[in-house]
């Protein structure tokens, strides 16, 4: 059997693979895929057992080969105006519509509809295909994924993470981390908030410090640096709190991230928030009442991917593409986790990133006309 790329997309975009949700049924579809094409492949379970990775050999096992990544998990369409089905590959305008159509199902579709041709060449040198879970959850699921094929896969000469780049080749992206900070005060009446501490207004004062360094840093940025912005961000994106408009609060909580350019480092962050809350925010609460204090939690942490010194995956795609471009981008992928490994690394895909997450999310056909052409050269090169 075989599918075209879109029959593929069509199939892949009909799973509702939402992050928060079991990404099973299309990995079991991933997997029986290959499997009808002769390939095995490995299954990582995550820690509760309702998600997978998956991760599959095509040709000799010999090193040399090339990892082609994705991730199988897209974001929530609830809350937006989308005007087709978003579970339903639509055409329109030279598009196709769909979640994950862009970020990132079109290139696993890619990746999965020439599994039939690369089971077909002489392959000299094989490929890799990996595919993760909760990429859009801080890479929660790669981690795993990346160590178990560093265990037993023949090293690869490079890793093309197929993130929506309309095929430029990006050799560097921001390292990031992402916080739960929760404050604990003490309630009292508003009219006596003497003798309360406020979990709320504390937490305010810890999503202002946030803004300020952010702005400092805005102030010393070099322009000439390439990433948009060219400078360490730290923003926080939910908070909540409180019980009674005129009750002291007694806990809120918020989320955080630190998206770091390559000089600096968001532990280096990390420590200075500790700093502020340890010297500046507790003492104040503590004063008032012993009980009261912040709790800092590390949910996820990211790696960022390094321009790499004649890099393998770089030379390839530049060869494969054409492009000689310098590009870096400001979000994460998991091309830092297959770098740090020690496996060369480029991120270059098919698509858009700024229809990532959006209603209505397209992707170009011509796009994945073009990701078609690559990745049979990819695969030619590998003949050789």
């Amino acid at each position: 059997m075989s599918l075209s790329p879109r029959e593929m997309l069509a199939r892949l975009v009909a799973f509702p693979s939402v992050s928060t949700s079991s990404n099973l049924d299309i990995i079991g579809f991933c997997r029986d895929w290959l499997s009808s094409h002769g390939v095995e492949s490995t299954m990582v379970m995550s820690p509760e057992g309702d998600k997978a990775n998956l991760y599959a050999t095509i040709g000799p096992r010999v090193e040399g080969g090339i990892v082609l990544s994705g991730h199988t998990d897209v974001v929530p369409v609830e809350g937006q105006a989308w005007t087709t089905d978003p579970w339903t590959l639509t055409e329109r305008n030279g598009r196709l519509y769909g979640r994950g159509a862009a970020d990132m199902k079109g290139f696993d579709a890619l990746a999965l509809a020439l599994v039939p041709e690369m089971v077909r060449s002489p392959l000299k040198r094989p490929v890799h295909i990996a595919l993760s879970y909760d990429e859009e959850i801080a890479c929660r699921g790669a981690p795993s994924m990346v160590e178990a094929m560093a265990r037993s896969v023949p090293t690869p000469a490079a890793v093309i993470v197929g993130e929506p780049t309309r095929h430029a080749v990006v050799t560097g992206h921001k390292a990031s981390v992402q916080l739960r900070t929760e404050v604990t005060g003490r309630a009292v009446h508003s009219s006596r908030i003497d003798q309360g501490v406020s979990a709320v207004m504390n937490a305010a004062r810890l999503v202002t410090w946030h803004e300020d360094v952010m702005e400092e840093n805005r102030r010393r940025a070099d322009p000439a640096d390439a990433f948009e912005p060219p400078y360490t961000t730290l923003h926080c994106g939910m908070i909540a709190g409180g019980n009674a408009a005129n009750v002291v609060s007694s806990s809120a909580w918020f989320f955080s991230d630190i998206r770091a350019i390559p000089t600096e480092s968001p532990h280096d962050y990390l420590d200075r928030y500790h700093a502020y809350i340890r010297e500046v925010v507790e003492p104040r609460m503590k004063a008032i009442a012993p009980e009261t204090g912040i709790a800092v939690e590390l949910i996820a942490e990211v790696p960022g991917l390094r321009p790499e010194t004649d890099g393998w995956a770089e030379r390839l795609m530049r060869r494969i593409t054409g492009d000689n471009g310098t590009h870096v981008v400001s979000y994460g992928t998991e091309a830092g986790l297959f770098q740090r490994v020690g496996w060369s690394t480029v991120v270059c895909g098919p698509g858009d990133i700024a229809q990532a997450h959006q209603p209505d999310e397209y992707i170009e056909i011509s796009e994945l006309e073009t990701g078609e052409r690559v990745l049979r050269r990819i695969i030619g090169d590998l003949c050789a």
